[in-house]
This record gives C-alpha cells, structure tokens and sequence, in this order.
C-alpha cells in the first residue's frame, strides 16, 4: 500500500465545487456539502475522530437487534470478499462501525485508515465517504478512491448499501471497504451485489423477529420478483411491511403503519392467494389439535371464538 496523497486532489475538489457542478453531479453536491456545510479541509491530515470503548458500547446497545440480525450476513459476506483484501463493516446511523469482519493480517493496516469500529465515519467528519455519504444519500453507492473528499482517504475503495430496519427507518449501513489498488471496476460491481444481497437478508432476519408471532408474506415486486415482506397478524391485518413492500403497494414512508386488513391492501395480488392458501393451513392444524373444539382452537391461535367462526366459514372449513 502506498501511504503518499495524490497531488492536486484538494485544488481538483474545490475547483468541481466552484464550477457549479454540484447541481449536475451527486458527488460534487456531497463535496460540497463537506466544504461548504461542515467547513472541512480537503488537504486535512488528522486521522478520523473515535468514541471511547464505553461510547462504543452504548452503541452497539442502541441497534442491538441489529447487530444480531447482521451476523449471519456479514459472516457469509465476509467469506466472499475477505479473501481478496477487504474488511466489511456494520455501521450505525451516525456512521460508527459497531462491528466487523477481516483478515488478521490485514488488522493493523485497517486499524491505521480508521476502518475500525469506533471511527467516526459521518460525513460531518469524514467528508464524502462510502458510509457517511450512503446514510445522506439513503441509497447504495460506491465511493473509489480519489471520490473521497479527504486527500488521505484517496487510496480506499468503499461500497455501502443502506440497511432500514422493520419499521422503514434507515438503521445503519453495511460496508466493503478495500485498500488494494489494483481493485478493477468488475470486482467494485461484483462488491456491489454481494453487499446489496447481503443487505436484504439483514433487513428480513431483522423483519421475522421484530415480527415473530406474525405469518410472513412475500409480496411481488413489479417485475416479478420478491417486492418485500409484510407481517400478517391473527385477525389478517397488516402490522408491518419492509421498506421494499411499502414502496410496491404504496404505502407511505416516514410514518408508522396503521394496521389494514391483508385482503384489502393485498387485493387480487397472488401473494394474496398465498396467504390465503396459508391461513386455511393453519386453521385447519388449529382445529385437529383441538380436536375440533371452536374455543381451544381459538385460545391456541390468540384469536376471539366470534373472529375464528368468521374464518372458518370464509374458508368453508366445516367444524
């Protein structure tokens, strides 16, 4: 790794920021936010600012169903790329890492660039920075090498996707994070993939358990494809949907969900037939348990005996 900072960078970024570019470009508009809103130095030298071990740990205290959420991804994830020079990180929404993966050998080197957790990776401090840039933007982004604002973190490649937890609000980012100069484009997309699959797995194991006593429906995306998750309870109303599912049914962002029942939002959607095909599973399992005892099976389910009469009827399930 070369420890030099390429020459002219700081004239180049406050030049593009000049020029008016940043109207036309995303990454001169987050160049100018670093200079112009948080009144950082391109030609800065000091290292990224870092919370104490005890700040670290009421961190990591706050997203703690996060970080359980993330460890079976950012394992797998880790596994893909490790091999190849790089670390993966979980950062807050402020822009801490709170945890991460990479090769010992490689620790001290990380460690040196503030790829660590503890680090203080904000945009605020940080300038344009994979991390701090994908939580402003709320978007995946590559930020490669002379993309940074600092000169000093010109030599990283950094590829973050953002993370919503099971209520849509942005949590946290998952990053991948290189040093290697010769990283090619083709590998920073291959990076791209992985970390965005990487993401929605977080965000469904953080969706199942926030909804644990809920049935879990896929909803279609526009061109076929897995749009989401949303969380049925007992009485077929909808508690909660992903991001990705508010956005496909329309759903509106920035606000709690008000519960709405599955037939109506679903509609005549196939994932309406699947949670219909669901229910009449589960009633029917309900009902021989109880030996066919309408308030049993009502109790076992959590349901009133009045709303199971009601669904066993509509299912035509004779009782």
């Amino acid at each position: 790794m070369n420890g030099s900072m390429p020459p002219h960078h700081a004239a180049r970024v406050e030049a593009a920021i000049a020029s008016g570019q940043a109207a036309r470009s995303a990454l001169v508009a987050s160049w100018r936010r670093s200079s112009r809103l948080h009144h950082l130095d391109p030609a800065g030298r000091s290292s990224p600012m870092r919370l104490t071990e005890a700040e670290l740990d009421q961190a990591r205290e706050r997203i703690a169903p996060l970080l359980a959420a993330a460890q079976g991804a950012m394992d797998r994830l880790y596994q893909a790329v490790g091999a190849s020079g790089c670390c993966v990180l979980l950062a807050d929404g402020e822009g801490v890492p709170v945890d991460r993966r990479g090769t010992p050998g490689d620790d001290a080197t990380f460690q040196s660039w503030g790829l660590w957790t503890g680090a203080l990776w904000s945009e605020e401090h940080e300038g344009t920075n994979g991390i701090g840039t994908c939580l402003v933007e709320q978007r995946p982004l590559t930020i490669d090498r002379d993309q940074h604002f600092f000169a000093r973190n010109t030599l990283l490649s950094c590829t973050a996707v953002p993370i919503y937890d099971h209520e849509a609000a942005l949590a946290g980012v998952l990053d991948v994070s290189s040093c290697r100069a010769d990283r090619t484009d083709a590998f920073s997309s291959l990076i791209a993939l992985a970390a965005g699959e990487a993401a929605k797995r977080i965000e469904a194991d953080l969706f199942r358990r926030a909804f644990s006593h809920a049935r879990i429906v896929l909803t279609q995306g526009p061109d076929g494809s897995c749009g989401g998750l949303i969380a049925v309870d007992a009485d077929d109303l909808v508690i909660g949907a992903t991001r990705a599912a508010r956005i496909g049914l329309g759903i509106a962002l920035g606000r709690a969900l008000q519960p709405v029942p599955a037939a109506d939002l679903l509609g005549g959607d196939t994932a309406h037939d699947h949670l219909a095909g669901g229910q009449r599973a589960v009633l029917q399992r309900a009902m021989l348990r109880a030996g066919g005892n309408v308030s049993a099976a009502a109790k076992a389910l959590g349901v009133s005996r009045a709303t199971l009469h009601r669904k066993l009827k509509r299912f035509e399930l004779n009782h």
